[in-house]
C-alpha cells in the first residue's frame, strides 16, 4: 500500500523527522507501568521507537487508512491496533484497571479533549507525552499570572507535573501546519487525591475562567455564594492571579458554604 494521505478533517499532519519521533518516544520514563497507547499513529513514525522499548505498545486510529497501512508495515501490531475514535472508545476493553501512560503525535482539533479525556482516566495513566499545537502545549504548562494560564493549566497541573521540552518547527511535518509545534509531558503525583470535592473544583476553575477578566466575587456569582463568603478578599482577585493550590483553597471555602458539586 502507498503512503497514507493527510486528511484535514481528522487534523492529520504526519510527522517525517525520525530523529524528533524518537525524542517523543524517549520521553517515556517506563516507570510504573507495562503499557503504552499511541494516540493518532499514521503511518507509524513514531510507533516504531515504541515497538524497540521494553513495553506493551498499542495503538488507536481513527483512520481507517492508517489502520490498513499500519497493519501491513507494522506485524509487531498485529491484534494491538485498535480502530476507533479515543474520545469515545472504553479503555477498559483492553486494559481493564492496568496502568498505562499516553504518547502520540495527536490531532491538533481534538488535542485539548485527548488531555481533558486522560484527566478522566487519570487513575490509571500515570504518564502522558506528546506533541500539540505550540500554544496548546505552553497553556497546559503555564503558570499564573499569564494570558495563557487558564482552564487546561489548572485542572492538569492539579494531578500532574507538566513539563514543556521542546518546539518543532512547520517544516517536519506533511503537510506543515500553519504554526509551530510543542512537545510536552504530564507526569502524575505520586498524591493526585484533592482536599476538596473534584467535581466542585472542577466546576469553580471552569466558571471562574468563563469571565476571566472579572473578579472572582462577580464571575463565581451563579453558584449563589453566601454574603459572608464574598467578602474574603480572595474573591477580589481575578482567576488567573491563582495558583492551582489557591483553587483548591477557594473550593474549600466554597464547599464548607453548603455549595453542592
Amino acid at each position: 500500500m502507498e503512503k497514507v494521505k493527510a486528511k484535514k478533517h481528522l487534523g492529520q499532519h504526519f510527522l517525517k523527522d525520525e530523529s524528533i519521533a524518537k525524542a517523543i518516544a524517549d520521553t517515556l520514563s517506563l516507570k510504573g507501568y507495562d503499557e503504552v497507547l499511541e494516540i493518532g499513529p499514521g503511518m507509524g513514525v513514531l510507533t516504531k521507537y515504541l515497538l524497540d522499548k521494553p513495553i506493551n505498545t498499542h495503538v488507536i486510529e481513527i483512520d481507517t487508512e492508517s489502520v490498513v497501512y499500519l497493519g501491513e508495515n507494522y506485524p509487531k501490531l498485529k491484534d494491538k491496533i485498535i480502530s476507533q475514535d479515543f474520545l469515545k472508545y472504553n479503555i477498559k476493553e483492553v486494559y481493564e484497571d492496568k496502568q498505562f501512560a499516553i504518547i502520540g503525535n495527536f490531532p491538533y482539533n481534538i488535542s485539548t479533549q485527548i488531555v481533558f479525556r486522560t484527566l478522566e482516566l487519570k487513575h490509571q495513566i500515570p504518564e502522558f507525552s506528546g506533541m500539540f499545537q505550540k500554544e496548546v502545549a505552553e497553556r497546559i504548562c503555564e503558570k499564573k499570572g499569564s494570558k495563557a494560564y487558564g482552564i487546561l493549566s489548572v485542572l492538569a497541573q492539579a494531578f500532574y507535573v507538566t513539563e514543556y521540552l521542546f518546539t518543532v518547527d512547520e517544516n517536519v511535518f506533511i503537510p506543515p501546519p500553519k504554526v509551530k509545534s510543542g512537545v510536552m509531558k504530564m507526569t502524575r503525583k505520586e498524591d493526585y487525591s484533592l482536599p476538596c470535592s473534584e467535581k466542585l473544583f472542577f466546576t469553580v476553575v471552569k466558571t471562574a475562567f468563563q469571565q476571566r477578566r472579572k473578579t472572582l466575587r462577580n464571575s463565581l456569582k451563579t453558584l449563589n455564594l453566601s454574603d459572608s463568603l464574598r467578602l474574603d478578599v480572595i474573591f477580589d482577585k481575578r482567576p488567573e492571579q491563582l495558583s492551582v493550590d489557591e483553587f483548591i483553597v477557594l473550593t474549600q471555602k466554597i464547599e464548607a458554604d453548603g455549595v453542592q458539586s
